[in-house]
């Protein structure tokens, strides 16, 4: 056998409020399971499925299962029983497929009907190419690492950070051979079998995972679920906000510009870095939220704006169209100025921008022009930008 997929259904989903399980409850007229089991058996890569429940669940499982179609039972084994924790079922549901020895093994929660086929596709593509791995896809939020009284530790680098999905894919034998090593070590604190790969010195790659597919935790996941599947989407307004920014030359070897450091021969007379690329894009979002500018949320007479990074009053703004439940659809942004050149810089910066804002790249924009030697920037005198931003908000309705 080459591949075969492992369900994990033993947890309890306390999270998700008073119930049956989480895995057995319906969703759209079919129970949650039967959703996820559908697209791993009728997928012509995974040539068996197992899945590990609770000893107390079997007449669920059996309720879940009977409304399956019969061809697809064919690729269905009998099930293996969960221990303790999550760990001690993958564990006990490898040691049932041990018997047919598959090749690959895809390891998949059963609380993400939302799995489809081309993230199992890219899912054994990954496993065929480096032998473990696991999907996950671009963080938005900035993260915090906090000590044991809540204090701030570091800031990691969102650009690094990935957020981890299933199914996860693995070399069955070594990975089997991983979760017997950690048993017997009675290390049973892996959150996922990425981690507990990473521990055994397996390799781990991460591929490109699927923001669709979410994970059912709380009760409250199950209405904007059930509107998924009615095709039913949050009624979004579009808003255009623009913005603009200005500053002086004066001493210096450098400016910032998009997010980055440009070697150059004058500086910037500002109170923060002067970044009037990052400044307009600010500006930009705020007009959009018509939530004041950058002036008010970042006074220049408060001292500890001085020098600052400008990254931060963009990733603010952004943050603040999502706290909104807004998305942010497109920056754009046009450099006015003599020099420097923007054309040797254009790429860092759109991608430093999209870090800054967790966007795709091709939701930034970056462009330049000169003012014909006319004006300030003519002259040489300064430099500005102008920008533009489009997001989109949940509609309120309007009370009459």
């Amino acid at each position: 056998m080459s591949v075969a997929a492992l369900i994990v259904a033993a947890g309890r989903g306390s999270r998700a409020g008073d119930g049956i399980p989480k895995q057995y409850r319906s969703l759209g007229g079919r129970p949650v399971l039967a959703r996820t089991l559908e697209a791993f058996l009728q997928h012509p890569r995974v040539e068996r499925t197992l899945v590990v429940i609770h000893p107390d669940d079997l007449d669920l499982y059996q309720e879940s299962t009977a409304a399956l179609p019969e061809e697809l039972g064919e690729h269905l084994l009998a099930v293996a029983y969960g221990g303790e924790t999550r760990q001690d079922s993958v564990r006990n549901g490898l040691e049932a497929l041990s018997e047919l020895t598959p090749k690959h093994v895809l390891i998949h929660d059963a609380a993400r009907p939302f799995v489809n086929a081309s993230l199992i596709d890219r899912a054994v593509e990954a496993v065929e190419e480096w032998g473990g791995a696991v999907p996950g896809i671009t963080v938005t939020d900035t993260i915090k690492v906090i000590g044991s009284r809540s204090e701030v530790v570091s800031t990691p680098e969102r650009a690094s950070l990935r957020a981890a999905q299933t199914p996860q894919v693995f070399n069955f034998t070594p990975l089997l051979s991983a979760h017997r090593k950690a048993a017997a070590a009675m290390l049973t604190n892996f959150t996922d079998d990425g981690a507990l790969a990473e521990w055994a010195g397996l390799p781990v790659h991460v591929f490109h995972g699927d923001a669709d597919n979410i994970k059912l935790t709380h009760s409250s996941d199950f209405p904007e679920a059930e509107r998924r599947l009615r095709g039913l989407s949050m009624a979004y307004v579009t808003r255009l906000g623009t913005g603009f920014d200005v500053h002086a030359f004066g001493d210096g070897d450098h400016i910032w510009l998009g997010g980055i450091k440009v070697p150059h021969d004058r500086g910037v007379v500002a109170h923060s870095d002067g970044d009037v690329i990052l400044h307009a894009l600010t500006d930009a979002l705020l007009g959009a939220l018509a939530n004041g500018d950058i002036g008010t949320h970042f006074p220049p007479s408060d001292p500890q704006w001085k020098d600052a990074s400008s990254d931060r009053f963009l990733a603010h703004a952004v943050e603040l169209v999502r706290g909104r439940g807004g998305l942010v659809d497109h920056l754009d942004a046009t450099l006015l100025c003599e020099k420097p050149r923007l054309g040797p810089h254009r790429e860092t910066m759109r991608h430093r921008i999209a870090e800054i804002a967790g966007l795709r790249i091709d939701q930034v924009s970056l462009k330049a022009t000169t003012t014909e030697k006319l004006g300030f920037t003519g002259r040489s005198e300064g430099i500005a930008a102008q920008a533009a931003a489009t997001i989109r908000l949940p509609e309120v309705p309007h009370e009459s």
